[in-house]
């Protein structure tokens, strides 16, 4: 059983996080496959269909570790911080700002990661090296970065929902039944609150998906560059309802990925905390 007060220190955050992160992203890969296809401006088929739907995890795998271990180091230090200055009725807004900071910090790795991921998932390039030369023959380092303003932009909106909806529904449990949450308890409190955030968010995971497709002078996604123009772009000429591509395969994913991510993060935590694994400061 995972104790309430169960307290992991920065290393031990890290490390589940690590784990957190590999596990949700080698699970969900095929959704997140088609799910991109789905969003991608060529069309579902066009862009590979069901073919090679494990494209692009070996960048997804590289890039999942280390994100998800800052974004949870960053977090959970972040939560601690403002819970010890904000009163009980105030502490959404904490975990608000502490999600927010920890996409911040888990962006600096996941977007290169998630750009070369998503080139190779809409078959612009064959390989990771291909995708990587090509990237930076386009448009040189910045390349890599290309989207991180919008999905910095994606995730915040996100991660106010989630996380707040997630503490929430684990506090409300715990309260509940007078006792420490376990982890696949807490697991299906992420499954909850990842899948709403999921759905009101799909129109930001749209943008970011069509921005990182993109690539700087080439082809007809050259225009994509911005969050209110691209939206506004996508709404003219395919409707608003093309801003809710991939809503259905996104939510799913998301709603099973909640589940895997945070159900793995606090299960990691807890044995490492109750094994004493890497118990220092």
């Amino acid at each position: 059983m995972m104790q309430a007060n169960t307290k992991a220190n920065n290393t031990q955050c890290l490390v589940a996080g690590g784990i957190a992160g590999i596990a949700v992203d080698t699970a969900l890969f095929p959704l997140d496959t088609i799910k991109t296809r789905l969003q991608a401006k060529g069309g579902f088929m066009a862009s590979g269909g069901f073919r090679g739907i494990y494209s692009g995890l070996s960048s997804a795998i590289i890039g999942s570790s280390p994100g998800a271990a800052l974004f949870f180091l960053t977090y959970e230090q972040t939560k601690a911080a403002c819970e010890r200055r904000m009163e009980p009725k105030y502490q959404a807004f904490g975990h608000m700002a502490a999600a927010s900071a920890g996409e911040v910090a888990a962006c600096l790795v996941r977007v290169p990661t998630e750009v070369l991921k998503q080139r190779l998932q809409a078959n612009h390039h064959r390989s990771l090296g291909a995708a990587i030369r090509g990237t930076y023959r386009a448009e040189g380092l910045l390349g890599f970065y290309r989207g991180y303003l919008t999905q910095v932009v994606r995730e915040i909106p996100f991660t106010c929902i989630q996380f707040p909806v997630y503490e929430f529904l684990k506090h409300s449990y715990a309260t509940k039944h007078a006792r420490g949450i376990k982890s696949w308890e807490a697991a299906v409190c992420g499954s909850v609150a990842g899948g709403a955030a999921a759905a009101f968010t799909t129109p930001l995971d749209v943008v970011k998906t069509r921005v990182m497709l993109s690539t700087k002078g080439v082809g007809a996604h050259h225009e994509y560059s911005g969050v209110v123009s691209t939206l506004t772009r996508i709404a003219r000429e395919e409707g608003a309802r093309a801003l809710f591509s991939g809503v259905v395969p996104r939510t799913i994913w998301i709603s099973v990925g909640g589940f895997v991510f945070l159900g793995s993060y606090e299960k990691a935590k807890e044995i490492l905390v109750d094994g004493r694994i890497f118990a220092y400061r």
